[in-house]
């Protein structure tokens, strides 16, 4: 009787490994687990920015409402962004680096249990704690690159003394006069994206291009995802008062306005051209007004719902209508200027740019996103017919 070989044993897994540089052009270079683990967690937090957002709208504080969303989401995409580029350049998957990876998502969950707190006007002083957790736990990843990578570690050093310095400088701001709160924080964003620009000079970082452009397009269906979610719940709450058609058509709106932003996102012929420091810097730059649009939107969902409910008493139907159509418009410009490039069709950019402004348009109109729902709608057809003629073209 013959017998099964046997399986060969596991190759056992080394708890350190140097932080070396990984190559540029890796074969099958995809996003980790612990990538995708910690890109869901951030959306905890991304839920807490939006859900304020929609408060503030409904409640007619739009103004400084919509000023606290952008400064939040701020704070949730850099800290997002930092590690997704370190991580295409250097995610040795050791454990040290997996224990790291574990203290920035504890950072984002305090910096997510501190979000209502600022919205009602309780000071920041819990994000920013989040916050700085996030980023020095950055440095301490920097550092071990910096030891491990003798050709960029002037690059990696850089980036570990400016990300500490820019920390120290957030912390220090809290106790700043209340006056100054809003200018230094300017002057603190301004710092925070002038260290990859400086850092970068000696020598790039080996970021996987390919890897890049998926992490982005998974984080914006996570984005899209969490609007879905959000507006779903609005629609579930509301459907359990009443079951007026107008409710359901909402729905049916606002789930069309979903799909067909994917759609926009995800239709194009390649991947982005990230070949240069300058494409780099815009694309990665470039999509905090791709994602703080695209949570923005399941903000003025459930705006719609609640204004359709009569909960929002102190706005007007354009301003319920804006809440959704002008994050509408600005990820459609967004999503156009980031896929733009010689060899991309002119008319899918008009069409894309066209249907922003149209879209923007509609806000004065009575049944905005029905309308908007429809103008997204001839924009993926449009899309589909320039994709599928260029596919065929001779030549």
């Amino acid at each position: 009787m013959s017998e099964h070989p046997a399986a060969p044993a596991a190759a056992a897994r080394p708890w350190y490994v140097p932080m070396t540089a990984r190559r540029p052009d890796e074969g099958g270079r995809v996003s980790t687990p612990l990538e995708l683990l910690f890109d869901l967690c951030f959306v905890v937090a991304i839920a807490q920015g939006a859900a304020g957002l929609d408060l503030a709208i409904v409640e007619n504080h739009v103004a400084s409402g919509v000023v606290q969303y952008l400064m939040v989401f701020f704070a949730i995409w850099w800290a997002w962004m930092n590690f997704t580029w370190f991580a295409s350049a250097y995610d040795n998957d050791d454990v040290p680096y997996r224990l790291t990876v574990l203290v920035q998502i504890a950072g984002s969950l305090v910096m997510a249990a501190g979000i209502p707190r600022w919205f009602d006007g309780g000071g920041n002083v819990v994000i920013v704690i989040g916050y700085v957790i996030m980023r020095l736990a950055m440095v301490t990843q920097w550092i071990r690159a910096a030891r491990s990578d003798p050709p960029r570690r002037r690059t990696d050093l850089r980036y570990a003394v400016g990300v500490s310095l820019v920390q120290l400088y957030w912390l220090l701001l809290l106790w700043a006069p209340v006056g100054f709160a809003y200018i230094g924080f300017a002057i603190g964003v301004i710092a925070e994206l002038a260290v990859p620009v400086i850092a970068e000079r000696p020598s790039m970082t080996t970021f996987h291009p390919h890897h890049i452009a998926e992490r982005y397009g998974l984080f914006t269906v996570i984005v899209l995802g969490e609007s879905v979610t959000a507006a779903t719940l609005a629609f579930q709450g509301a459907l359990d008062d009443t079951d007026s058609a107008t409710l359901i058509g909402l729905a049916v709106a606002g789930v069309v306005i979903l799909f067909c932003m994917w759609w926009v996102y995800f239709d194009h012929e390649d991947n982005p051209r990230l070949d240069s420091p300058r494409s780099a810097f815009i694309w990665g730059y470039g999509h905090y007004f791709v994602f703080a649009a695209a949570a923005a939107v399941g903000a003025g969902l459930v705006v719609a719902v609640s204004y359709h409910r009569e909960l929002a008493e102190g706005i007007g139907q354009t301003l319920a209508s804006t809440a959704t159509t002008v994050p509408v418009a600005v990820y459609l410009v967004a999503v156009a200027a980031l896929h733009a490039h010689p060899g991309r069709s002119r008319l899918i950019a008009r069409a894309v740019n066209g249907a922003a402004v149209l879209v923007a348009a509609t806000s004065f109109l009575p049944a905005s996103l029905y309308v908007t729902a429809g103008v997204l709608a001839v924009l993926v057809l449009v899309l589909i017919v320039s994709t599928r003629s260029r596919a065929v073209a001779p030549g």
